[in-house]
């Protein structure tokens, strides 16, 4: 049988990288390769953020190293016991395809994850040489992001952080009961060991050193992990609940949701149907609550006794609609925070509001020019010549600031 090509490898480890969602390219650092020869830019034209029509991010070449694996996990289509065609790239394959693809200006950067092959550490081993090749041998400037293997050597995974912009380690799922049932030979502690060993080093790569007053270059985009979400009974407030522990002990990046894909030959363990993709949406949003507009994950779902999220409304505004006392806000006196909770109104409007009300009280119509839709906002503040009245306490709130159900057209 005739070796595979490398197009062929192309097909089939592209293919089986599709279900990886911890690509976005955010946090790297500003190369340009006119300032430093070789090739490759962060910079000029940055990372572009394209997304395939499922939301996945497509602007990085994202392809596994080998879909080979000595695992067994139940949800991974690339598990050990799985029938998909297998395929190995080299070293040399995945440089060249690189640097290939970005001369051609289809790619901005590398995502390289990969299946474990004899040992974790001999799987590693090689993604750290394409790292450094790249590097090194080509001068590479472009945005690298290394899906590091939990069970490797804590050296092998330093030397990734050397060369690639950001690195990852999958918790796989969102407890450790769902990792033992599901993926039995894993340990989420040796997971947790990995994340804690990076974030040490990521905290001493943060301050500059006595000697030459800078600091060392280590993955500047941080860490970020990825989730499995709807391969087991798991509720949205232990998901969340998971979240907020691995941002507060590991300074997660970013946490991904990855909604689970029934796949062929599957385990009667796991479910016939995916969950709705909208509910990894609401995940997405929910996090985006805990990261920058300051909620608790215990706030967010306190009104839902199934601790599951509303697929109907995101979550900001159905946390307003349960706690409507607080409402509405005065936007020419509430704090930052107290703004933050308003539904409608991201970081980027409060703080116009923030520094636009100095000079002059704010009306609805200044409010209008900074938010996306003040139709979404009315009910919630009070402005200059504006009241809500009674409208904050209608039974009919609900509907009138959800967005309204479209039939779907078959064709």
């Amino acid at each position: 049988m005739p070796a595979p090509t490398v197009r062929e490898k192309l097909a089939i480890l592209a293919d089986a990288a599709k279900y990886d969602a911890s690509c976005a390219s955010s946090g790297a650092d500003r190369r340009d390769s006119l300032k430093s020869g070789g090739i490759g830019s962060t910079e000029a034209t940055g990372i572009c953020h394209a997304y395939a029509p499922d939301g996945r991010c497509i602007s990085l070449l994202k392809i596994l190293l080998t879909n080979f694996c000595i695992y067994d996990c139940a949800y991974c289509i690339n598990r050990s016991s799985s029938n998909v065609k297998r395929a190995r790239f080299t070293i040399d394959d995945v440089v060249t395809l690189t640097l290939d693809f970005y001369r051609r200006n289809y790619i901005e950067g590398l995502f390289l994850s990969s299946g474990v092959i004899r040992s974790p550490d001999e799987t590693m081993a090689e993604m750290v040489e394409v790292g450094r090749r790249l590097r090194l041998d080509h001068a590479f400037a472009g945005y690298i992001h290394l899906k590091t293997i939990p069970e490797a050597s804590q050296e092998l995974i330093e030397q990734a952080g050397l060369y690639a912009d950001r690195l990852s380690i999958n918790v796989e799922l969102p407890t450790d009961e769902g990792v033992q049932r599901l993926a039995p030979e894993k340990r989420p502690q040796t997971i947790r060991r990995s994340m804690a060993g990076l974030r040490e080093k990521l905290d001493a790569a943060a301050e500059p050193t006595l000697r030459t007053k800078q600091r060392p270059r280590f993955a500047p985009g941080g860490q970020s992990t990825q989730m499995i979400v709807g391969a087991d009974p798991t509720p949205d407030a232990t998901i969340l609940k998971t979240s907020a522990r691995l941002y507060g002990s590991y300074r997660l990046r970013r946490v991904y949701y990855s909604a689970f894909s029934p796949i062929p030959d599957s385990s009667a363990a796991l479910p016939s149907m995916k969950p709705p993709l909208m509910r990894e949406h609401r995940l997405y949003q929910a996090d985006w609550m805990m990261r920058f507009y300051g909620f608790e994950e215990r706030e967010i779902l306190a009104g839902r006794p199934d601790g599951m999220l509303d697929l109907a409304i995101d979550p900001k505004l159905a946390w307003a609609l349960d706690h409507r006392a607080i409402f509405p806000v005065d936007v020419n006196r509430a704090p930052r925070e107290l703004l933050l909770r308003v539904p409608g109104l991201g970081t980027k409007a409060v703080k116009r509001i923030l520094a636009s009300r100095i000079h002059r009280r704010l009306r609805l119509e200044d409010v209008g020019r900074v938010c996306q839709s003040i139709a979404a906002v009315r009910p919630f503040i009070v402005a200059e010549g504006w009241s809500p009245g009674g409208t904050i306490d209608s039974e009919r709130l609900r509907e009138a600031v959800a967005p309204r159900a479209r039939q779907l057209e078959l064709f």
